[in-house]
């Protein structure tokens, strides 16, 4: 591809989100081989175990981050492989541009949330954290919640706690415990403020990590 990493598309070996036009889903994924206008990634696709994510000819569009903007791009799904290792790969269908919506940046966060669902109140713990939504791991009690379920959900961050109306996107049960994935429901400016201080955090901590356990001569 003759063009600029990074701003015409994104850098090898570095994290990109895919998101399936139409369908409310977003998957982190891990930039393997840009090649003209075909790019192949490596999706995080844990929690859809069992779900067909993509098929060959669907619309997506991918976001990735360079120093001071969010960058999007258009493309579609021409080869999906499975098995041990999932990767998928896409042609560009459009050039790469300035992301006009904000868009909300993930982190993997591990505290404490609590859920209200009618009288059933669960408990657990976040996987991942944005400012329009968590994903958490609950201990199950009853039926799982359906999608468009209302929560009224408690998020303990270090800095106090954040409590929201929410709505499920998602459930998958495992054995006893549930994976769901929440959107927050008006959450207030203040809030979403410090979620968002705090999923930098967490992702500038997760760099530092990296770079403490690369070898000497890769270390920045």
């Amino acid at each position: 591809m003759t063009s600029v990493p990074g701003m015409d598309h994104p850098e090898e070996q570095t994290e990109a989100e895919i998101t399936l036009s139409g369908r409310g889903v977003s998957v982190s994924s891990r930039v393997e081989v840009v090649q003209n206008e075909f790019i192949s990634v490596r999706p995080s696709v844990g929690e859809f175990v069992e779900q067909v994510v993509v098929k060959v000819g669907d619309v997506v569009e991918i976001f990735w981050k360079t120093e001071d903007s969010q960058r999007a791009m258009p493309a579609e799904i021409t080869d999906v492989e499975t098995g041990a290792v999932v990767r998928w790969r896409m042609r560009t269908t459009g050039p790469a541009d300035t992301s006009q919506r904000r868009k909300a940046v993930r982190g993997r966060i591990a505290v404490p949330v609590e859920a209200e669902h009618g009288a059933i109140d669960l408990k657990g713990t976040s996987i991942d954290l944005s400012e329009a939504g968590i994903r958490v791991e609950f201990e199950g009690l009853g039926a799982p919640p359906e999608a468009g379920a209302k929560l009224l959900l408690v998020v303990h961050l270090d800095d106090g706690d954040i409590r929201t109306p929410a709505e499920v996107v998602r459930t998958q049960a495992r054995g006893a415990r549930w994976v769901m994935s929440i959107r927050f429901v008006d959450i207030p400016e203040k809030d979403q403020d410090r979620v968002r201080r705090r999923v930098f955090q967490a992702l500038r901590e997760e760099r530092a990590n990296k770079a403490d356990d690369a070898p000497p001569g890769l270390r920045g």
